[in-house]
This record gives structure tokens, sequence and C-alpha cells, in this order.
């Protein structure tokens, strides 16, 4: 195993909304190691963007109460100042974001802004931009001479996406985070950003942390996996053992739903219900109104994490040997 780059040791994050704090993330505990595509799962609302902008220090500072310890390279990133982070931010842990027509500036070419990346380096303007057009190369940019003067207008939605990773590698982050990084792309497209994720893992030994609600994604590419489930994380493992040997019935449910059938061979499952709001915080286990295996102790207690191995773990009162 790698060395270990970032940690999560007991992170809480609660918002203040009306009527009380939102618990958006609790108890939160993993760890990412060098060279590893640790991918993070669950429904929309589940806390895993919220732990990516945590780690990146990006939280409003106002309106969210931050508890735990965010350790990268042994470091605690919560005790760093603002002048410290913006350091850190791109020189050694990267982000791609969701949107990326909503990451660049439409004002400017995509190569102006990834070369204006690279000059934070100290790097002088005409090398810079010969470093530009090499990097859109590496992402498999078409075209790339031409596309260095384009606008992001100008682009479709997995060239923006291209110019985005781009950016973050022009600095060769130890860390790259990617949030949802073929949302809106065609499955063409998407396979082919995937591909560029691999070969930066073989490549450059980058550690990427891969967030998603899509479980075919991580199929492809993850070495790890956390499946989270209302700002928990209900169960880890390796993509093995999550795939072959879910211990979690969240987990089980989400590998039912999973498109394997055809249209005539019947309906794709569901998970009745909806991923809870939780304004009151009290010892219960968050997924057991939907629950099919829930039971009374579900509702007083808080599960405490069980090894199924090393690398396995979960948290669920459920006997490893029933079956949802």
């Amino acid at each position: 195993m790698n060395e270990e780059l970032l940690k999560l040791e007991d992170l809480n994050i609660d918002y203040k909304v009306k009527g009380g704090a939102l618990s958006a993330v609790h108890n939160v505990n993993l760890s990412i190691h060098q060279g590893e595509i640790f991918a993070v799962v669950g429904e929309s609302g589940c806390g895993k963007t919220t732990v990516a902008h945590s780690i990146m220090n990006l939280l409003a500072g106002n309106n969210a109460r931050i508890e735990g310890r965010i350790l990268f390279e042994g470091k605690d990133l919560r005790t760093c100042s603002q002048k410290e982070m913006e350091q850190i931010r791109g020189q050694k842990i990267g982000m791609i974001f969701q949107n990326p027509l909503d990451s660049l500036n439409p004002v400017y070419t995509t190569g102006k802004q990834v070369q204006e990346a690279i000059m934070l380096d100290h790097v002088e303007k005409g090398a810079a931009w010969e470093k530009v057009i090499r990097l859109f190369q590496d992402v498999r940019m078409p075209d790339a001479k031409e596309r260095v003067n384009s606008y992001p207008h100008e682009l479709s939605g997995g060239m923006r996406q291209r110019v985005m990773i781009a950016m973050m590698l022009s600095r060769n982050p130890k860390l790259l985070i990617a949030d949802e990084p073929t949302t809106a792309l065609d499955v063409t497209i998407e396979a082919q950003i995937l591909e560029i994720l691999q070969e930066l893992k073989k490549q450059r030994n980058t550690a990427i942390m891969l967030i998603t609600h899509n479980f075919g994604l991580v199929a492809e590419v993850a070495d790890r996996i956390a499946v989270m489930y209302a700002g928990e994380v209900i169960e880890t493992g390796t993509v093995y053992e999550i795939f072959e040997n879910p211990m979690h019935p969240y987990t089980r449910l989400l590998m039912q739903a999973l498109p394997r059938k055809t249209k005539r061979e019947g309906r794709l499952q569901t998970i009745e219900g909806a991923v809870p709001r939780i304004l009151e915080k009290k010892p219960e286990c968050r997924f057991a109104n939907r629950c099919p295996y829930a039971t009374e102790r579900c509702s007083r207690e808080e599960p405490a994490t069980i090894r199924a191995s090393e690398t396995h773990a979960y948290r669920c009162f459920l006997d490893k040997g029933q079956e949802v």
C-alpha cells in the first residue's frame, strides 16, 4: 500500500438553517493513499460534495460549523491560514468542479486561463504557453493548438472538462478531487474522461478522489470505495469487496438498483423513500426509515463500525449472513 496522503478523522459539518442546524456530515473517517482512485458514492444530498469542499477549505465560515481533523501529508488543513491554503490549492490539491462552464472565465480563452495557473509557479510566459499546449494534448483535446485560443462557450461539455483537468494538472498536484466529472456528458465522452483519470494515476502517481452517484463509473476505475448515506460513511472497502460482497443493506439495495435488465425483463428496482434531513442528532441508524430490515434497536442506537476484513468495514446491526 502506498503512503497515506489524506486522512479525515471524526469529521462533522453542520449548516445553520431555519429551525436549527442541518447535519450534513457526521463522524466521517476515511483515508486516501498516494496513487489510488478512491471513490465516494451516494445519492444526491448525502454529503459527498460537502466533504470535498471542506478538504479545500471552501465552506462558508459563518454558516458551517466544522469539527474533526483533515490531515494532508500529516498537516491538519483546518489549522492552515488563508495564505497557506492558497499555496496548497492547485499546487498540492486540485479540484474539478461539477460544471466546468461555471468554473471557467467567459471573457478569457481557455489557454490563457491554464497559462495563468502555470505562471503562479514563476514559469516564464512563453514556456508556460508551450506547457498549456502539451497539457491539452495530454488530456486528448482535439486540435489542441487551435483549442487553446477558444473561449469556454465555443467548446463542448467534454472539451471544457478536459480544460479543467488540464488546469488542475498544470501544477502537478498530489491529490485531485473530481466532483461528478462526467455529469451531463454522453457515454462516449464519459468513457474518455475516465480513461484520462486512469492514465493520470498510472503516469503521475496522482491520488484521485472521485465523487459520484454512478456505481457504473466506480466499477470501471476505482481501487477503493466509500459509500455515504445522510452524511455518514456507512461502508468502505476495495472495489472487489463492495461489488462482490456488500454488507450494508443500503449498499446491497444500490447494487440491486443497477441497470442490468433489458426493458422486456422488468423494471429497475428502486429504494423507497428519500435521504432524510437531519436537524436533530440522536443515537440512531440514519437509514432505518428506508431499511427493509430495520428493528426497534435501529431507531434508538447508533451502529458501531464492524470490520469484515482488514480493508472492508460497515456500520449496521444486520447479521452479515442475512440477505437483502
